[in-house]
């Protein structure tokens, strides 16, 4: 019987999930047309990205899959396959299977408020250490807290030597992890009140992300993060890595006003600049 997707194709997009890269001339063919005409993936020095997993398995439930993995090992059977077995596969919406933890990391560098499964909780780690939050559904931080997405794992991991840069806020940073999957981190973002500030890199990849992951399902409720002194910052960022990204979203249509600004300046100066560089270590 004729599939919705071919063996091939659905085994390079479970490599894409995987990888979340693929060579470019693999991903050839209507399916990663459509993907890239929806903002899903997009090309990047000869291969393409994953930019939207959520978006990707929202764009297989609509050809009838609902699980890749068992959905490929049908259709390795061939002729052996039936009916009956494919539908199982392309059909039984209901039907799931956990490949990662769910969940994310949290850190901060001073207590914050909480409830968690209905009890009151004080998210305080010791320096070196950071708290997973697998029962994410049941995490409520105090109306008072902003969420500060933190795309780097050196940023996370040294929150002190940053908190120059949030005075103004009460900060509960999070990280999605694996970095690859961020749907359970969007879930709760939306499910609570507080304010999201996204703290990246300042560079079309950065911005890029943001927009297509975080914004896109946020909307309102999410502010791209722009430091005050980002107009001397740039002037001393990298010249290498702004001819070597490639701009995801139209530029001209920036949704936010500290974006437009960012974006001006990084065009002007011809450089980007990765967040690690406001990280301030102390002089010994």
């Amino acid at each position: 019987m004729k599939e919705t997707i071919s063996l091939s194709v659905a085994k390079k997009l479970q490599s894409l999930i995987e990888q979340t890269t693929l060579a470019k001339s693999k991903a050839t063919g209507p399916v990663f047309k459509n993907l890239k005409g929806e903002q899903i993936i997009y090309d990047d020095r000869g291969r393409v990205v994953l930019a939207d997993q959520e978006g990707l398995e929202n764009y297989l439930r609509r050809e009838g899959i609902t699980d890749l993995e068992e959905y490929i090992e049908m259709l390795e059977k061939g002729d052996d396959i039936t009916r009956a077995e494919l539908v199982q596969v392309t059909g039984n919406s209901k039907k799931k299977k956990t490949k990662v933890f769910k969940g994310f990391l949290v850190n901060c560098y001073k207590p914050i408020k909480a409830t968690f499964k209905g009890r009151p909780l004080i998210i305080n780690p010791v320096e070196g250490v950071f708290n997973f939050i697998y029962d994410y559904d049941t995490l409520i931080p105090d109306p008072s807290v902003t969420i500060v997405g933190v795309e780097n794992a050196e940023n996370f991991r040294y929150l002190k030597e940053q908190n120059y840069l949030f005075s103004d806020i009460k900060p509960l940073f999070v990280c999605r992890y694996p970095q690859n999957q961020n749907k359970h981190l969007i879930n709760w973002l939306i499910s609570i009140s507080n304010p999201y500030l996204h703290f990246g890199d300042f560079d079309p990849a950065g911005i890029g992300i943001y927009l297509n992951e975080y914004k896109a399902h946020l909307k309102n409720k999410a502010n791209f993060f722009v430091p005050p002194n980002i107009e001397q910052a740039i002037k001393e960022g990298q010249e290498e890595l702004y001819y070597n990204q490639k701009v995801t979203f139209d530029p001209d249509n920036l949704p936010e006003e500290n974006l437009k600004k960012l974006w001006n300046l990084i065009e002007q100066e011809r450089k980007v600049l990765e967040q690690e560089f406001f990280i301030k270590f102390n002089d010994k």
